[in-house]
This record gives C-alpha cells, structure tokens and sequence, in this order.
C-alpha cells in the first residue's frame, strides 16, 4: 500500500513536459501519466499549449489499445457519473456520430421510451456543416436543455426519457479537449473520436448503446472503410467497460430524409410521429426504427429484430411515441402545441425560393458536406462555438440520388430571410448535386452492422 501511494505521488507531480516529450518520441504512455494529462486537463494545471502538444504528438505518432482504454477511463472520471441503476427500467442510448440533416433523435427517444426503455439522452450542439440536437430542441418555444443532474434523473424515472446538454459534471476533459482538438485539426483520429464519444457515453451508467456511424460526403468519416473502423472501436470499448453494445453503419451520401435546418427538422419529425409523412421523409423514419429496434433488443425488451420492429411501429401507429414527446416538451418547458400544429415551427416570413437543375439527368451523387455548410452560412448552423443560430433557416430536399430531373427543375428549396443570402448559397447548392446521363446505382441506407 505504501508503495502504491508512493508511486501515486510521483506521478501527480510529474512535469508535463516529460509526458510531452515521451509520446512525441513514439513510446507508450502509462496509465498513471494519462491520469496526470486529464487531471491537468481537468484543473488547469496544464496549458493550453501544453494539452495540444500531447494531442497532437498522440495524433501523429498514435495510441495504442491499452493507451485508448485508459484514456477513456480518465476521461469518464474526470468528472461525476450519473446512478441510474434504480429507474426501473433498462438504461439504452443512442449516438450519432453526426450528419446532415440527422435528426433521429428526437423520434428514437420518445419511441423507444413508450417501448419501456429509459433513454438518458445527453447530446451537443451542432458545429461546422452537422447539426446538433441541442439547436433542433431549442427550436421549440421554452423548450429548456439546461437541466440539473437530479433534474434529468427525474425525468428519466417520470417519462422514460430526458435530452439535455452535457453538463460541466459529466466528463468535462472531453468538453476542453474537444474544443481544442477542433481549433487544432485534430478530430478525425479513432482512438480520440472514441475516448470523446463513450467517456460521455459511459458516464451515463448505461446497460446498452446503440451507436450510428455515419459514412459519405456528409460525415465525419467519409470512407466507408474508416467508418466501419472506427464503428468497430466503439463497440470494443462499449463491450471492454460492460456496457452491451452496437453499431450501424448508415449512409451520409446525402441529406437524410426531407428537411435540413433546425427547425424545420423538428418539424419533420412530429410529421413523422404524427403519422403524417411527406414525400422524402421516409429515409429518417426508416434509420430510426431501425435504430429503435436495436436498442430493444440489446435492452432484452425483444428478442428478435422483427419483434422489435413490430412494437416500434406500435408505439407510432397509436400514438404512443407522440405522447411521450408532448410528455418530455412539457416537462421541459417548452410549447406543446407544436405536438397538434407542427406548422408553427415553420417561420412563415422566410423566403422560399428553389435551386433548380442545370441540365437534364439523374441525380447521381451529392455532396452533403457542401450542403450543409452552405446552411451554415445563411446562419443554420455554427463555424464557430460562440456562432448564434438562426433556427428557422433551412433546405427542403426535393430529390435523392437516382431521381430523374429536367433541366430547370427544383432539386431543393432553400428558407431563407432575404434574396441575398439565397444568392449568397444558391450555386453551391446547385453544384453539390452531380447529374449523370446514366441511372446509378444506389447504396442501401443501412451499410453495416457491427
């Protein structure tokens, strides 16, 4: 024991520098000189030059698993933890690892707490071209994401579900490395993408996660090949701290489903809940009920895929998965009445113009990523942490890859405040659409399991 602390004292005051220089010359760090890296992180003991030194020597010269695991570790108790082994029902959550127009939380959520699951939804905000859950839910009137650890406890017993923003309890290292990995190009490693996504994940005391790995021109990951990797390395991670745990590969080749925009989104999915689905609209309810369904089984609440299915469509056929998001809305303070007239979302002063086809053919690839920062740029969404967000603004998608188009014809329709933002973004919508004279062949919405 004397030994142990000994060793504890030693390392908690080793210098930064000397963990900096072991890293940037190819060695393997020590569980206990991670631990001193998060802890500096944590305290401000280290600098900011200092904690982009080391993850930037990380970044280059890598981690290996044993050094992954262990920061994930210190990472998850850099802060509190959520107990959520008395809410009578089986913890399961979903992430996503971002896209544009990737909205299925807010349908996943309600649906999955009507099937008996308790989803502690703790999601971010949306920055560079993907949008985040945060800005979509704040689109509502009222609605609050600032809700105390005993709060979202709360909730989660009461209505099966919360959302709300991570709180500065709950890993907050990865809250500090992450603004800095984004400021210093070096966000797209697995092995930090991992350590960022599940020490937030396994903080939130889950039984199951079910993980949404996005591949395509609107993802993160663009090559199917990485994204499958890095799928992978979740799912070890999630199954190395005991957590059950999945992977989907799902496709980012262009906007999911109809909408792009924060409120618009949110207007897409009580459609959906409602059972009023708009042409372009099925691709969301699709990757949803498949997520859903997922999460029931690695839950135990169905012991089969179809089973699964059978009662998430249950849950919105009858209604069941609206009144649970009108339950959460409420509970959080927001409108309720978007539940009955969703149109109320959707800012009847906008200009509504269409970016039309330069030529005749068909849709043969479109460059999400490109459209979602031209969103962005009219204010949908965030360049920077501290950008406001117009939540009104948006792009309704009028076709998908393999759709024919005449020359002239709507491809989209930009919801903008003034002709000028439109002209601003219109040629780079219209260029994020490649038209063939030849029908492609189309990719399954569903790449991979893992």
């Amino acid at each position: 024991m004397q030994y142990r602390w000994t060793v504890f004292f030693v390392f908690r005051f080793m210098r930064p520098q000397e963990i900096i220089a072991k890293k940037r010359d190819h060695h393997s760090l020590s569980s206990e000189e991670i631990g001193v890296f998060i802890d500096g992180v944590t305290n401000g003991e280290w600098a900011d030059y200092q904690i982009t030194a080391l993850v930037m020597a990380m970044f280059i010269n890598g981690l290996d698993q044993a050094e992954q695991d262990e920061l994930t570790r210190a990472m998850i108790y850099s802060g509190k933890t959520l107990d959520l082994s008395d809410v009578g029902r089986p913890v399961v959550d979903k992430h996503s690892t971002g896209g544009v127009g990737d909205k299925t939380s807010l349908i996943i959520a309600p649906a999955a707490a009507a099937c008996g699951l308790a989803v502690p939804m703790i999601s971010g905000r949306g920055l560079g071209h993907t949008g985040g859950t945060l800005d979509k839910l704040e689109s509502i009137p009222g609605f609050s994401v600032g809700l105390s650890t005993a709060r979202f406890k709360e909730l989660l017993i009461k209505n099966g579900y919360a959302m709300a923003g991570q709180t500065g309890e709950i890993a907050p290292a990865d809250k500090k490395l992450y603004a800095l990995r984004d400021a210093t190009a070096t966000v797209p490693y697995i092995p930090l993408i991992v350590a960022s996504i599940m020490s937030k994940k396994l903080a939130e005391d889950l039984d199951a996660l079910v993980l949404d790995v996005k591949t395509g021109t609107g993802a993160f990951m663009q090559k199917y090949e990485d994204s499958v990797k890095l799928a992978a390395a979740l799912v070890r991670t999630g199954e190395a701290f005991g957590v059950k745990t999945q992977a989907v590969v799902s496709d980012m080749n262009q906007p999911l489903g109809k909408f792009v925009g924060n409120s618009l989104e949110v207007y897409e999915c009580i459609k959906i809940l409602r059972g009023e689905i708009e042409p372009g609209m099925e691709p969301t309810l699709e990757l949803s009920i498949e997520l859903i369904a997922e999460m029931l089984q690695l839950g135990g609440v169905a012991d089969s895929a179809d089973k699964a299915k059978v009662l998430v469509r249950q849950v919105l056929d009858s209604g069941a998965a609206l009144a649970k998001f009108r339950e959460n809305v409420e509970a959080q303070e927001g409108d309720p009445r978007v539940c009955d007239d969703p149109e109320m979302l959707v800012d009847r002063s906008l200009l509504r113009l269409p970016v039309k086809a330069a030529s005749p053919g068909y849709i043969s690839a479109v460059d999400a990523f490109a459209l979602g920062r031209a969103i962005c740029d009219i204010g949908g969404g965030r360049v920077k942490a501290e950008d406001n967000v117009d939540h009104a603004v948006g792009y309704a998608s009028a076709v998908k890859i393999g759709d024919e188009v005449r020359a002239g014809e709507a491809i989209g329709v930009v919801y903008c405040r003034t002709e000028t933002q439109f002209e601003s973004i219109s040629e780079k919508l219209r260029n994020a659409y490649k038209i063939s004279e030849v029908s492609p062949e189309t990719t399954k919405l569903i790449r991979a399991t893992v």
